[in-house]
């Protein structure tokens, strides 16, 4: 699939295009991404990521890790972080920035290495697609923590959506089509998952986890904490 993030990401960085990252998905019309979102620095980040970077411990690895913004704080911290990325193009990107180390590898993929935080923001545990691919997740994370590392993330409940809508019947409320558009290209449709907290906490205890709730935004966003039992 196309790079559309990434290629928007780098153009933006190096200040030759402006052109504009929108995101489509199944509810309604496309709505933008701002770009200038991966390149926030800390005072201009949310309360929410703001308290999930105060919680990062020890080694620690930002998970769809974009531009590196979340990372490069965490490293002026003289705390140790990877950032990784399955775009090439964004990692350029975050090494350009000044970000040591980044791993441009896929999750799922990524094996002999260990860590005592794992982060994912702007809802990056939406890269999980699914409920299933949330439990293949939560299975991942456990071979990539050190002993009483800890899972940090943050999602929302997107029941709104559906306010003139019957739930669907076949999966998930949550399980969300989408696609990027940008310069006029698109990529293919891929699923994005938003979990509400009583689903997250299900299947977080079912598959051996404790969750604690961090905090609650006013967009219903929320921020949460998991360890092993």
């Amino acid at each position: 699939m196309t790079d559309l993030p990434g290629i928007a990401i780098k153009n933006f960085h190096e200040k030759t295009s402006r052109g504009k990252l929108y995101v489509h998905d199944t509810f309604g019309p496309r709505v933008e991404m701002p770009i200038s979102i991966y390149f926030r620095n800390e005072k201009q980040m949310p309360t929410l990521e703001k308290k999930a970077l105060n919680l990062c411990q020890g080694k620690t690895l930002d998970i769809g890790a974009g531009a590196g913004s979340h990372a490069l704080v965490l490293q002026s911290r003289n705390q140790e972080v990877v950032g990784l990325e399955i775009s090439q193009t964004a990692c350029e990107v975050m090494k350009n920035r000044g970000l040591k180390n980044v791993l441009c590898e896929d999750i799922f993929k990524l094996d002999n290495e260990k860590f005592d935080t794992l982060l994912l923001l702007m809802n990056g545990i939406g890269l999980c697609g699914d409920l299933a691919g949330f439990r293949k997740f939560l299975k991942k994370a456990e071979t990539l923590l050190n002993e009483n590392g800890i899972l940090i993330f943050d999602s929302s409940d997107i029941n709104y959506m559906y306010e003139d809508e019957i739930f669907p019947t076949d999966h998930y409320y949550g399980e969300v089509f989408c696609l990027y558009e940008y310069q006029k290209q698109v990529t293919d449709w891929f699923k994005w998952l938003y979990l509400d907290r009583d689903t997250l906490e299900k299947i977080a205890s079912e598959e051996g986890w404790i969750s604690e709730l961090i905090y609650t935004d006013e967009n219903d966003q929320y921020l949460v904490k998991l360890s092993k039992k």
